[in-house]
């Protein structure tokens, strides 16, 4: 049986990734599940997996090749498979293609232009590949295909001078395009060029704050019996795996998805998907940017499990071992900056999802008990909701059950 091995989507906003390393060689025998490459994407290094077993016999790319979402790139197939259809050895579109992570949602649909005629092309010939190919991010080579126009004639103003849809756009309009460069300020300024994965950071938070309509609701909550349970644990239980602060907030969320699933769910396609997995991503700084890995099956870890989840999931996460899973599959999300000495955070939901806890640090305050001045460990907390799914008073009850898990955190061990 031959399985094509195709560049996988991580997430409803990638159109292309990077082949880093292949781990196989020709001829060498793949089973089912085993790790065959490593990808970039905008936002983080990725594994991919084998779908099936067999020869691996043909890559249809090299390393280094930036390949669109969808494009066949490898070939596994049994010895006597007869694979002379991929012989001219150049990675092209599945039809119709088959990535191997769930989407997270879909794709924006092309814009479509107002010209009817096309309009004269630049005249100097883009950049191309090591293969020949014009360098064109996939909505750019839509449109122009759309509208007839050619590609090799386009000025490419993106990164590393990739064609993008503005350059496009620029073509049929009869004009060359130009970055738009602002009135300079007094004094020296620096331009300072954005990395991949900012640029998917910044375009899916403005997706975000545009398209979902966020409340927000925030708590103190009590953190002192949790963090008298978790020296506990961390000091006196030998063996037990060590336990964070944001392990405790990741445990409680997950138990209290699991009572309140409408925040465990997806809003795709003026729909919501609410998922019966539970898997709560965790805010991982790299030099980069932020990424937000998934924790899978959160629900049926035990608190320990969680601890030795997270730190596995961070070390992978630095070294670029991601699994397409961990990156694509979140259902809801913890960020916490309280190790930074913040006190509080309203985050912005990163879609598809539809909530995510912002937490700041725990800290020692004053309070009032029985008429009597004491202190109490004390951690802000703040949900960011999606309004078309959940209202306030959701999201009331969602938090407080947070709330009640951490203040008695013996149930956190259940």
């Amino acid at each position: 049986m031959i399985s094509e091995v195709v560049m996988p989507q991580m997430g409803a906003d990638m159109e292309e990734g990077t082949i880093i390393k292949w781990l196989k060689s020709e001829g060498d025998n793949v089973e089912r599940g085993e790790i065959i490459a490593e990808i970039e994407t905008d936002k983080a290094n990725v594994e991919i997996e084998a779908f099936d077993g067999g020869v691996f016999r043909r890559t249809l790319a090299s390393e280094g090749d930036t390949i669109d979402v969808g494009t066949i790139i490898a070939i596994i197939a049994d010895a006597d498979d007869d694979i002379s259809a991929y012989e001219n050895g150049a990675a092209k579109k599945a039809a119709p293609p088959e990535p191997e992570a769930p989407s997270a949602g879909a794709k924006e649909a092309a814009p479509k232009a107002t010209s009817e005629e096309p309009a004269q092309a630049a005249t100097q010939a883009a950049p191309a590949s090591s293969d020949g190919r014009v360098r064109a991010s996939p909505v750019a080579r839509r449109l122009a295909q759309e509208h007839n126009v050619d590609l090799a004639a386009i000025t490419g103003t993106g990164p590393d001078g990739r064609i993008v849809k503005r350059d496009v756009e620029a073509a049929m309009a009869g004009g060359t395009p130009t970055k738009a460069v602002p009135a300079a300020a007094a004094g020296a300024t620096t331009t300072i060029e954005m990395s991949k994965m900012r640029q998917t950071i910044a375009r899916r938070m403005a997706q975000s704050k545009r398209e979902a309509p966020h409340y927000y609701i925030t708590v103190d909550i009590d953190m002192t019996e949790a963090e008298r349970l978790r020296r506990q644990l961390n000091e006196a239980v030998e063996g037990y795996p060590r336990v964070s602060v944001n392990d405790m907030i990741v445990r409680a969320s997950a138990i209290s998805l699991a009572k309140h699933p409408a925040f465990n769910s997806w809003f795709v396609d003026e729909q919501v998907q609410q998922h019966s997995d539970i898997n709560v991503c965790i805010a991982i700084a790299l030099d980069e940017g932020l990424i937000a890995p998934a924790i899978l099956d959160t629900a049926n870890k035990t608190l320990g499990e969680i601890g030795d989840a997270s730190r596995d999931l961070a070390g992978r996460a630095k070294s670029g071992a991601l699994k397409p899973a961990e990156y694509t599959g979140g259902t809801f999300t913890v960020s916490n900056v309280g190790m930074f000495g913040v006190e509080a955070l309203i985050a912005i939901i990163q879609p598809p999802q539809t909530a995510i806890l912002g937490v700041g640090g725990v800290r020692t305050t004053p309070v009032v008990r029985d008429g009597r001045i004491e202190t109490a460990e004390l951690m802000k907390t703040a949900l960011s909701a999606d309004h078309r799914v959940t209202d306030g008073a959701q999201g009331a009850q969602f938090l407080n059950e947070i709330r009640r898990l951490l203040e008695s955190p013996a149930s956190l061990l259940v």
